[in-house]
């Protein structure tokens, strides 16, 4: 078996309540315990402008890679950043995403972990990749599930053959991007054990497709299984301790269904407390711990010394409360003509903590949602359901009318599901992110909608419902992203003629936090006019602009920030009803040695800047270059500094 290799430790510095202060909580974690904003009944409308900042608007173009999607925010960078399991480059698992405002994205990196990390554990089945970063060491922990090695089966999970023999792994990283080092060469030290399972897999035939016809015949199997984990999602939760969700592979859980007289393979939903060392430590080398009464909760008197077998909390599960969307797939043996088991699935969960003062007695109570998935993703009827509890390890209760989100035809979007919760930084929105389809023939893409814990709903137990507001039309940025500022690497352009006839600058538009919008991202643009035609065209790709001279004299390109609605038309980007844009005035005529800056005349501006060059406080352009090199010998040095000054005179 895998040794548990860290001891256990209590943590010393809990949060606080996210009601009484988003920023103490901020500060130690940015992760899961909500501070989600309730939905009041003044609030506003799906729709509506929720940024008075600006006018933009964002619409969900289904562009992005990304199945089973985590999204955190880094307020060091000011950028979001989406983690999910493709949309890694060669060489990489898990693709990494950053955006400044939720929506608009880019590639971050490669990927989050290498393939050749030299603590590689896993062989295939790397899912649902989920980041935290403690805000006190400065580190970011990716918890993933893969399979197992082959040669690392049988010791894990007592059968060389155990066909989905998955686990989950924690890595490293000190930045978001990556890449995130395996912590260490084995997954989490924690082996959950059903004692009271029969193994009906040891009395099936070798397809493993169809299971024993009665529940006598059943019971003759074996007892007890290791359990296959996938699918982590830590919560955080406000007083200091830790919990990890799980999803039980469906292999190896064959359910015996009295309603319908059969066998079906199920997934379900688990959890653990963790404990909270590895949190703690500055080094990040520590790799997370189950607490000490699940080790072993569920081993035997007869089971020897060296056997582990470990407890867990059963969270969600179709028996426990049986709701009828999540049998789209009870009957796929017979559908397929025994191609697909009868199966059912609750996975790709998420847990968040909400205050709520449900008895009207001015005292805020804590109420803890959590998000999961049922069925396949390529079903018409998976989607996204939740149950609430007053404990974060339950009991729970789903919500009467799950799903809240599912797919939707008229607005084509399907395999809506496995998301993940972000709350802006200024507490005041909150959105749901998944993966959807634009086709049911398509891959999965991200998706952003935003997510409302609705006071004036209340369900059947007086608790606020949450509801998503799904949706392919415009929508406003998520708060906080605005006001946008654009710059431009050059304060003037001149275009030399004998040299050439074009000249290039670089353009950025930045979000209030300073992040970069991906101007290469089509729901952006940079659209550029010029003054005057007769003197120059210009053109923009991504944020380089090139300007072309058509003949000599003097003129002013325009810059405007734009962004695309929905309906196939960009629109000029406002900060509080100003458009947002920059003019950069161009000469196009015969090279001027000295004038540095390409302003039109040679002045203290050039020598200054040349002496900041020769001094190494500043980087000049190519362009800026050449004409900084007045005596043409391939250098700017003092000597050319001594012509500018006879220039001035």
């Amino acid at each position: 078996m895998f040794r548990k290799k860290t001891k256990q430790t209590e943590r010393k510095n809990c949060m606080k309540r996210w009601k009484k202060s988003v920023g103490a909580l901020l500060a130690v974690m940015i992760a899961v315990t909500a501070a989600i904003p309730a939905v009041s009944a003044t609030s506003e409308l799906p729709g509506t402008a929720s940024d008075s900042e600006t006018n933009a608007t964002y619409y969900n173009n289904a562009t992005i890679p990304a199945a089973d999607p985590y999204v955190l925010y880094d307020d060091d960078s000011g950028y979001y950043y989406a983690y999910s399991t493709d949309g890694a480059n060669s060489g990489y698992y898990f693709g990494v995403y950053r955006s400044p405002d939720l929506v608009t994205w880019e590639k971050a990196s490669n990927g989050a972990i290498q393939r050749n990390d030299p603590n590689q554990w896993g062989s295939t089945w790397f899912w649902a990749p989920e980041v935290y970063k403690n805000e006190e060491t400065g580190l970011f922990y990716i918890f993933y599930s893969a399979m197992l090695k082959p040669e690392l089966r049988e010791e894990a999970f007592a059968y060389a053959d155990f066909e989905e023999a998955c686990k989950i792994g924690v890595a490293v990283s000190e930045t978001p991007e990556g890449p995130f080092h395996i912590i260490d060469d084995e997954p989490i030290d924690y082996y959950p054990y059903d004692p009271d399972y029969y193994d009906v897999n040891l009395i099936m035939d070798e397809k493993q497709m169809k299971p024993p016809a009665s529940l006598e015949e059943g019971m003759t199997a074996p007892k007890g299984t290791y359990i296959p984990t996938i699918d982590a999602n830590v919560f955080f939760d406000d007083d200091g301790r830790m919990y990890l969700y799980y999803s039980r592979n469906a292999y190896r859980n064959w359910v015996w269904d009295e309603d319908l007289g059969k066998y079906i393979e199920e997934s379900n939903i688990y959890a653990v407390e963790l404990n909270t060392d590895w949190w703690d430590d500055p080094t990040g080398s520590t790799m997370p711990t189950v607490k000490e009464e699940y080790i072993n909760a569920n081993k035997s008197p007869e089971d020897t010394e060296d056997v582990r077998k470990d407890g867990y909390v059963p969270i969600i599960n179709y028996a426990g409360e049986k709701q009828e969307w999540e049998n789209a797939h009870v009957n796929d043996y017979e559908k397929y003509n025994g191609g697909k088991k009868d199966r059912r699935w609750a996975e790709g969960s998420t847990t968040l903590k909400y205050y709520y003062d449900k008895d009207g007695d001015g005292e805020d109570e804590a109420i803890y949602y959590i998000l999961y998935s049922c069925n396949n993703y390529e079903n018409e009827n998976y989607g996204v359901g939740y149950a609430v509890a007053d404990n974060p390890l339950g009991p729970w209760d789903k919500y009467d009318l799950n799903p809240i989100l599912s797919q939707d035809e008229e607005l084509s979007v399907y395999s809506t599901g496995h998301g993940s919760f972000i709350t802006t930084p200024d507490g005041t929105e909150s959105y749901y992110v998944y993966h959807g389809r634009s086709s049911t023939t398509g891959g999965r893409r991200l998706y952003t909608d935003r997510m409302y814990i609705d006071e004036t709903k209340l369900d059947a137990d007086g608790n606020p419902v949450i509801w998503v507001d799904q949706s392919t039309s415009d929508r406003p940025v998520p708060s906080g992203t605005a006001p946008y500022t654009m710059r431009a690497d050059v304060d003037t352009l001149f275009i030399d003629i004998e040299e050439g006839n074009s000249a290039s600058f670089s353009v950025d538009i930045e979000s209030a936090s300073g992040a970069k919008l991906p101007l290469a991202n089509v729901l952006n643009r940079v659209q550029a006019t010029v003054a005057d035609e007769d003197i120059a065209d210009v053109s923009v790709d991504g944020g380089n602009v090139t300007v072309t001279s058509k003949d000599a004299g003097s003129t002013t390109i325009t810059l405007t920030y734009q962004r695309l609605s929905s309906s196939g038309e960009y629109y000029d980007v406002q900060n509080e009803g100003e458009t947002v844009f920059i003019e950069i005035p161009v000469t196009a005529g015969e090279p001027v040695f000295g004038d540095v800056d390409g302003d039109g005349q040679v002045s203290k501006s050039d020598m200054d800047l040349v002496e900041e060059y020769i001094l190494g406080n500043v980087e000049l352009t190519e362009q800026q270059f050449a004409r900084a090199d007045c005596n043409e010998d391939g250098a700017v040095n003092v000597l050319d500094l001594v012509r500018i000054r006879k220039a001035i005179g």
